[in-house]
């Protein structure tokens, strides 16, 4: 039996299914069952459906593999609940937030997302309630059942030594690279100058002379709205989420309504109301960010030159400098280090910043940058100085070089055999049945093994 790692987004996708479709495209039958948990044949078709068109690649056999991960979690789920394993209201609630903001974004507006489902947003969330329920209690076994699994030295040797040596990937140079990130404030003639200017369209819009979103295409400088109008959905307790100056503006505002200029940590901003529903809305904005000029950034470098002194003469850590003086949100908290896109703080070129390559290019390890102007994603002109930390030749996989990624998948494997296992002596416990269109699928054959196979 090799029984899959499953990734949540599989019970999720069962539990969405058809969700986008007033008529289901198969009838309605229990097509397996595991103690008084059902899985409905719609269900598994609809899911097959739905990967299809979002374009999703389907592997051999997507029914059998989807009414796999379903007879998974169904164990999972009744052994949890035998454990008095418990989803808190307010996690649970959060989820079904979030998934119901999400539906709302891809879609543009509550009232387009409710007509097409056919339900209100409250019987959505009703109907996503048990599945997202079953699917953390599942999580909550999984990690309960593998908790206590480690890794020696001596197992990952092994593991390694185990794989073909012509099938050991090879990897490119990765580095490891963390900054301190100064963002130059502009003067305060520029940004009253930028105000002015929000303010005329501000204007523009109440007279009715122009379109909010109009002028949000044309001028706005947030390139994750700009081409939608410069709209947003949003929900008044993610504030993790959102700046919570612009969070506080948008919901003081009603429908239509444009606010006064607000400044927050990105720029200068108006926003105006679309529409709300209690705690979410969905709001539009332009963004303007105010020009620095060169006297600003020539401030900030000579800060930093201070700092980069501090941190040569051995005075003053990297990582307390970068908590006392680093401005970048995205790294501040991870002591300045650059994440890859897998969370690992190993990075491959392709991955930092134009600027950034250039810097690196003729620096060594463990040295420090002078401090450097750049500009960011958001075209936000800022000053920095980069520690290189390592840098790795590329070269083919070995335990030297890459003993914590050949660990992390030694672990992985041993957890996965203790899940088989676990599997193994559970299944026989269960009251399981499988209906004959299922039983001949490769995948559930050992829980075939085990259960009614009904008609």
């Amino acid at each position: 039996m090799k029984m899959k790692l499953l990734l949540a987004s599989c019970s999720v996708l069962l539990s969405l299914a058809g969700f986008a479709q007033p008529k289901k495209v198969v009838a309605d039958k229990i097509v397996a069952q595991v103690g008084d948990k059902i899985i409905l044949r719609s269900d598994v078709y609809n899911a097959v459906a739905d990967m299809n068109r979002s374009g999703q690649p389907l592997p051999p056999n997507p029914e059998c593999m989807l009414v796999e991960a379903q007879l998974i979690q169904k164990a999972l789920v009744l052994q949890a609940e035998k454990d008095s394993l418990t989803v808190g209201a307010d996690e649970l609630e959060a989820a079904l937030d979030n998934q119901v903001r999400g539906f709302v974004m891809q879609y543009g507006s509550k009232e387009v997302l409710e007509e097409i489902a056919g339900k209100t947003v409250y019987q959505l969330k009703e109907d996503f309630r048990e599945p997202f329920r079953e699917r953390k209690l599942a999580d909550q076994m999984r990690q309960k059942i593998v908790e206590n699994v480690k890794i020696t030295p001596t197992e990952v040797r092994a593991y390694f030594e185990s794989i073909p040596k012509d099938s050991l990937p090879f990897y490119e140079s990765e580095l490891e690279v963390s900054e301190i990130v100064l963002y130059p404030k502009a003067n305060r003639d520029i940004e009253s100058y930028v105000s002015r200017e929000l303010n005329e369209w501000k204007r523009q819009v109440e007279t009715g002379q122009k379109k909010f979103e109009q002028l949000a295409k044309l001028y706005s400088e947030d390139p994750g709205s700009k081409e939608n109008g410069g709209q947003y959905s949003l929900n008044r307790n993610d504030k993790q989420y959102w700046d919570p100056t612009f969070l506080a503006a948008a919901f003081k505002l009603k429908e239509g309504q444009v606010s006064p200029v607000i400044k927050t940590k990105f720029g200068l901003h108006i926003l105006q109301m679309v529409s709300r529903a209690g705690d979410d809305a969905i709001v539009r904005h332009i963004l303007r960010i105010p020009p620095v000029t060169n006297e600003e950034i020539q401030e900030a470098v000579i800060k930093l030159d201070t700092v980069r002194s501090k941190l040569i003469a051995g005075t003053l850590s990297f990582g307390e400098a970068v908590n006392k003086y680093s401005e970048d949100e995205g790294s501040k908290y991870s002591g300045g280090r650059k994440q890859a896109r897998d969370g690992s703080t190993y990075v491959t070129i392709d991955q930092l910043d134009k600027d950034m390559v250039l810097a690196l290019k003729n620096m060594k390890v463990n040295e420090y940058s002078q401090p450097l102007p750049f500009s960011d994603e958001r075209n936000r002109k800022g000053v920095r100085i980069i520690h290189l930390q390592s840098r790795s030749e590329p070269h083919r996989e070995n335990l030297k070089d890459d003993y914590s990624k050949i660990a992390a998948r030694a672990l992985d494997e041993k957890r996965q055999d203790v899940l088989e296992k676990w599997f193994r002596s559970h299944i026989p416990n269960y009251y399981i049945a499988i209906d004959r269109e299922f039983a001949a699928c490769e995948a559930v054959k050992e829980w075939v093994d085990h259960a009614v196979v009904t008609k």
